[in-house]
């Protein structure tokens, strides 16, 4: 299992917690990827025309942590690696399959004949360079030591000052050649290659303006589809234009992209609707209002929000420790009510942790179809579980602190919830606590909650994303719980059955039955949707599970002329 600091984790959940308010904020646009569509005509004006509900926050690959960044940066960017059309990690700066050592450990790449937009060659040096900066503790990036630790040859004793950043396991053989070094075998290595952190900067570029480096477009240097133009740090829009150093130009068929940040999701609409954007965000009212429309396009997610039950209070045991009482809470709601009457933004039912629609195996079979659904609702089950934990615990009743977020849409999930719950489960009482986000981690690291209403989105293309979080020693197990085989099955995912991929997936699927059904650590609620209206004649805008929301290198316009 990898080990994270906790920190990091937690600016990460803070970064989650802002994407997904924005795309609850109906700002997020949806994706076409049917490429047949159309006419089979280009128009002769390629622009795209989106909004967004709020700017850029940083366009250095390094140090960038929130998903308006990581989308931008996954246009005017490219790692060794990209995600395409099917969100399958492909070659980028790699010219094709890395050479893997037999042991797993070192990969070896070679990089195709590529420039940056000002015209001059992306090196291996520039990887390294990018690479030794992140892991650098003394940068400030949040991503770099998350993402390296465990994972990049000597990135944890860096991060932690005990070794210099030289020794970070990623090295030059020549301007073609990169080695790079894995601290153990890693069967989702190269789908990690197409994360922004992991991105190539070159190094007399960003010492030239030094801490003035792509604070705006003038900046900064793209090695992407496109590069980023009329942009600073306080833009109400910009634009993204079509690089024609990119090594891959020919097959980008739109010019320019422009984003014009609009907050409200009324406004979003009405833009839409006097053909001034292309595509407007929906959710709630909205969602409602054109769910049937024959312009709305959904795309589902792959973060997943669940309740986790805290056992452990204070140094003291809280009825949450009764198995039978968790199992209860967790199957006393209404999922597909949830899903469809209060969220109505094209999110799912989860009776799962790993989301559908993410990972897949050798052959192609998306690692839900192992595990199937569980703990669906049933609120006779429920009912009984719940007399019998209490009688267990010498109870009749019991009260619970629920913490969750401050937002309305928080407290508009909150209220079902409650009303659920306590309507099912006699002698429940539900105490409410909704916070600031700030207050949230901190209450969370503490431990000081009954229940808590959180989520999860991957940092890469693996179940055990999502499943490492549970093990007895995570930073992110802030709720007592443990379970000895669920361990064992995580270090084996992680150590003996990491070059054994069918192996490895049945153990990761069994990992997740006991997270989720076995033991009831968490009642798992929705995978998040979201819906937008699109114009019949956008296609191809790809919506991505990681790295950046969405590609436009392949999105065109045909039949608005």
């Amino acid at each position: 299992m990898i080990k994270r600091n906790k920190a990091w984790s937690l600016a990460l959940a803070a970064s989650l917690a802002m994407a997904l308010a924005a795309c609850g904020g109906e700002e997020q646009p949806a994706s076409d990827t049917d490429s047949t569509a159309g006419n089979g005509q280009l128009d002769s004006v390629q622009e795209l025309r989106l909004t967004t509900g709020s700017g850029i926050p940083s366009m250095d690959s390094v140090l960038a942590d929130d998903a308006v960044s990581f989308t931008m940066l996954n246009n005017a960017g490219e790692g060794l690696y990209r995600l395409d059309q099917q969100n399958t990690p492909i070659p980028a700066m790699a010219s094709g399959e890395p050479e893997i050592s037999e042991d797993g450990l070192t990969y070896t790449f070679t990089l195709r004949d590529a420039n940056w937009s000002d015209g001059s060659p992306v090196t291996a040096h520039d990887f390294v360079f990018a690479w030794q900066r992140a892991a650098d503790s003394e940068t400030g990036s949040t991503y770099g030591p998350y993402m390296m630790a465990g994972t990049i040859k000597n990135a944890d004793a860096i991060a932690q000052g005990e070794l210099d950043k030289s020794e970070l396991g990623i090295s030059a053989q020549d301007d073609k050649t990169l080695a790079v070094s894995l601290e153990r075998p890693i069967p989702y290595f190269l789908s990690l290659m197409a994360f922004g952190t992991f991105y190539p900067q070159k190094e007399a570029y960003v010492a030239e303006h030094g801490d003035q480096y792509a604070m705006d477009s003038g900046k900064l240097l793209s090695n992407g589809p496109f590069v980023l133009a009329n942009w600073e740090a306080a833009a109400m829009s910009w634009e993204l234009e079509k690089n024609p150093e990119y090594w891959d130009a020919e097959n980008v068929k739109l010019d320019k992209v422009e984003f014009n940040i609009v907050p409200d999701p009324g406004t979003g609409v009405n833009l839409y609707e006097t053909g001034e954007a292309d595509r407007a965000g929906l959710a709630g009212e909205f969602a409602m209002q054109y769910a049937e429309d024959e312009e709305v396009v959904r795309v589902l997610k792959p973060s997943v929000y669940y309740l986790q039950f805290n056992q452990e209070r204070e140094g003291e045991p809280t009825p949450l420790a009764n198995p039978k009482l968790r199992k209860a809470l967790a199957l006393s709601f209404n999922k597909q009510d949830l899903a469809d009457v209060v969220l109505a933004n094209g999110s799912i039912p989860a009776d799962f942790l790993v989301p559908t629609e993410f990972t897949f195996d050798v052959n192609n079979e998306d690692f839900r179809k192992v595990n199937g659904d569980m703990m669906e609702f049933n609120a006779e089950q429920a009912k009984a579980l719940w007399a019998e934990g209490l009688e267990e615990q010498g109870l009749t009743e019991v009260t619970l602190e629920y913490l969750s977020g401050d937002t309305e849409l928080s407290k508009k999930i909150d209220a079902y919830m409650k009303d659920q719950m306590e309507g099912n489960l006699e002698g429940l009482t539900l105490k409410m606590s909704q916070v600031p986000f700030n207050v949230l981690l901190d209450k969370n690291e503490a431990q000081d909650y009954d229940i808590q209403s959180t989520g999860w989105g991957p940092d890469f293309q693996d179940p055990i994303t999502f499943l490492d979080m549970f093990a007895t020693e995570s930073p992110q197990n802030t709720m007592s719980y443990s379970n000895e085989k669920l361990d064992a099955l995580l270090e084996q995912a992680d150590g003996e059955l990491a070059l054994k991929p069918e192996e490895r997936w049945q153990a990761l699927a069994e990992a997740e039955k006991i997270i989720v059904e076995e033991d009831a650590a968490i009642a798992n609620m929705y995978q998040f949707g979201s819906m937008a209206l699109q114009k019949p004649y956008v296609h191809d805008v790809i919506a991505h599970p990681f790295t950046g929301d969405f590609s436009y290198k392949w999105a065109y316009i045909s039949g608005r002329e």
